[in-house]
């Protein structure tokens, strides 16, 4: 298809082969995962000849444009652009890595730990095979080579090694050393499908939770915020990351209210929570042990607890749960014990409203409801207590 490309085309374009008739040898090719690559055809001393010039949007409509113009003139001249382009060494893949790390460094939130994960999944399973070769020389056997030995039986960290392979094979393409992506789209449908079997976090019966709850409480070697955000987490019917990053400043003990932002929410959107009077008790507690700044459940480090931290208590407790399990024993109590319409149960778990229509007539996150309901929670969980 032939047209004079635009900008605004270039970007929503579906996929396709599209000439530009602004310049004759100049071509967009728009793959089935949207990728935008220019590549230009023209003779070369007599023979057809196919040049990759790089990515869209790292190479403009204008700077394709541009390219493609030098090179057809200096085919004109007698020249050869593609012996031109071969005098530009593709770098070896390990090399592009390097440059591909330091391009994003700057935009990973944990550039140290990011970097070493890149580093570590490439040198342990990619590095042998395609380092020491050229970018524009990696084929897509190579790249199945790579993957097919734990696509199944290390299936997430195959997953993760393809895509740092094509995101390097990307930056090669944008910078005009290949014109393809060899762990694109062909190798998708090459590897092997699989039935990922759906999980589900280990939860307790809810009428076991409160004598997991005293458990906790009377573990005489564990840390006070260890203890405190477990119970916290329980009573909230909130996630663990969720907990162990709360701030004193989304904590409003005169409101009962916590504000969870919207930064640390799954949804993205910021969600209130109603604070039962157990609830509140804890935080008072905590408040004397943080002065009521910084984090709420602060490590003795003063840092904020790891992910682990929650999932080790239980283990070591002997509790056959997970910490979000406790959601799950939350939702089936709610479900059987309590007269909460199920707005009110979801709300309380922040789960989305995935019916879009219904979802913009519900304006309301119905607090007050939710407010008696945890509070219904909290005195259930406090009652089935040993001892109680």
């Amino acid at each position: 298809m032939t047209r004079n490309l635009t900008d605004r085309f270039v970007r929503s374009a579906a996929p396709g082969f599209y000439r530009d008739g602004g310049c004759p040898t100049l071509n967009l090719r728009v793959t089935p995962a949207r990728t935008r690559q220019w590549v230009q055809r023209l003779v070369v001393h007599g023979r057809p000849r196919q040049l990759g010039l790089g990515g869209y949007p790292l190479i403009s409509l204008a700077e394709a444009r541009g390219r493609a113009m030098d090179n057809r003139k200096l085919a004109r001249a007698g020249g050869d652009p593609c012996a031109l382009r071969k005098a530009r060494q593709a770098p070896t893949f390990a090399v592009a890595v390097d440059r591909v790390i330091a391009i994003h460094r700057a935009a990973w939130k944990d550039a140290d730990k990011n970097e070493g994960q890149w580093r570590a999944s490439l040198r342990d399973y990619a590095m042998k095979r395609l380092g020491r070769t050229p970018v524009d020389r990696i084929t897509t056997a190579d790249v199945m080579a790579v993957l097919l030995p734990i696509w199944v039986p290390k299936h997430e960290t195959a997953r993760r090694v393809r895509q740092r392979i094509s995101a390097v094979m990307q930056w090669a393409v944008a910078e005009g050393f290949r014109p393809d992506n060899p762990a694109g789209d062909a190798i998708g449908a090459a590897l092997p499908k699989r039935n990922k079997p759906k999980v589900h976090h280990r939860a307790l019966p809810f009428r076991e939770v409160g004598a997991a709850v005293a458990a906790v409480r009377g573990s005489a070697q564990v840390h006070w915020a260890t203890k405190a955000a477990f119970e916290f987490l329980v009573l909230t019917a909130a996630r663990s990351g969720e907990v162990r990053a709360a701030e004193w400043t989304e904590m409003d003990l005169e409101a009962r209210t916590w504000t969870v932002p919207k930064e640390r929410m799954k949804a993205k959107r910021e969600h209130r929570v109603p604070l039962s009077d157990q609830a509140v008790a804890i935080l008072e507690e905590a408040r004397e042990v943080t002065g009521g700044s910084g984090l709420v459940f602060p490590t003795a480090r003063g840092r904020p607890m790891r992910d682990f931290v929650l999932s080790k208590l239980l283990r070591d407790l002997g509790i056959s749960a997970v910490p979000h399990g406790f959601r799950s024993s939350f939702r089936d109590w709610a479900a059987e014990c309590s007269d909460a319409p199920r707005d009110v149960c979801e709300l309380a778990l922040a789960h989305v409203n995935s019916d879009r229509v219904e979802a913009a007539y519900r304006r309301s996150d119905l607090f007050e409801r939710r407010r008696l309901l945890m509070q219904e929670w909290a005195a259930y969980v406090a009652a089935d207590r040993p001892g109680k």
